[in-house]
């Protein structure tokens, strides 16, 4: 829950003069209820906060609050026939936890790889979608996943696909009145695996310099019957990349398949030059990793 005593502390000791009124702070226990506080004017919606308090250190909290941790219908992943619905205050600790197939792989990789164990159980899947970073871990997965995010209203409910859903950095498609209720992954037709590969400066509690998640779903002949591929920071918003997609499509699932990825199929990325790494790097750095994933597929391998 949010600690209000620390807020009211912190509220206090700013001078009189640079005082703002006191936000509002709502913890509804009901899915109608939260909507209705949406339908009533804009809030800041917070789960886990892992993005949204650190952010703020220093500073009042001015906004308003709509506090969804006690909507716990919203929490859990569950099968519904065609596809799996991850509930929107999923954690990432949940989906480390979570009994899931095998394609599953490169979302749980990733989660092993959000922040450290406090952010994994606090924060959830939806939050890092909302939060649309572009070095967001969970992206690239849901992306390759061909995942789909539910929003809802007071008056109505809608799913868009993921690159219709986040639209920049920091910007997403979601309304004022709107929340993010779930996310929807499809299942695969056929026998699948999924890996993710992140880069960064060190293993753990780091912003990835580049990142790919990819998917392949094998035909009963050994081919490639379908391969997903996206990268993430090394664009605005994570991308698929659908040149290599539709060239690896047919090939032989072997020892060679890595050899067709080349640098124009990275193309389609548009990297910039930051602390972590320059634009040259990172396109260098998405071939070798796509090969690297791509690879792994194929062989089999798991880390």
């Amino acid at each position: 829950m949010f600690p209000m005593p620390v807020y009211m502390s912190r509220v206090s000791s700013i001078p009189k003069t640079a005082q703002r009124p006191m936000s509002s702070y709502l913890r509804p226990s009901r899915l109608d209820e939260a909507l209705a506080a949406l339908a009533d004017g804009e809030r800041v919606i917070v789960a886990g906060g892992t993005d949204y308090y650190p952010a703020r250190v220093g500073r009042p909290l001015d906004h308003n609050i709509l506090d969804v941790t006690g909507l716990d219908s919203l929490r859990g992943i569950a099968d519904r026939g065609d596809h799996h619905l991850i509930g929107a205050l999923t954690t990432w600790t949940d989906i480390l936890r979570a009994d899931l197939p095998g394609w599953f792989r490169t979302l749980k990789l990733a989660a092993r790889e959000v922040g450290g164990v406090q952010v994994q159980n606090a924060g959830t899947v939806a939050g890092n979608l909302c939060n649309a970073s572009p070095a967001a871990d969970g992206v690239p997965c849901l992306m390759a996943m061909d995942a789909r995010v539910v929003l809802a209203s007071a008056d109505a409910t809608r799913s868009l696909e993921l690159p219709e859903f986040i639209l920049g950095n920091r910007r997403t498609a979601r309304r004022p009145d709107e929340m993010v209720v779930g996310i929807e992954v499809p299942k695969p037709v056929g026998e699948a695996t999924s890996t993710f590969i992140k880069l960064g400066a060190r293993k753990y509690l780091v912003i990835s310099i580049a990142m790919v998640a990819a998917i392949l779903e094998r035909a009963a002949d050994g081919t490639v019957a379908g391969l997903r591929i996206a990268v993430g920071s090394c664009s605005e918003v994570a991308r698929r990349l659908p040149g290599l997609e539709q060239a690896l499509a047919g090939r032989p699932v072997d020892g060679r398949l890595a050899d067709h990825v080349g640098a124009d199929h990275v193309a389609p990325l548009s990297p910039i030059d930051d602390v972590r790494g320059t634009a040259e790097y990172r396109m260098d750095a998405a071939v070798t990793i796509v090969r690297r994933a791509v690879g792994e597929l194929a062989n089999g391998e798991v880390r």
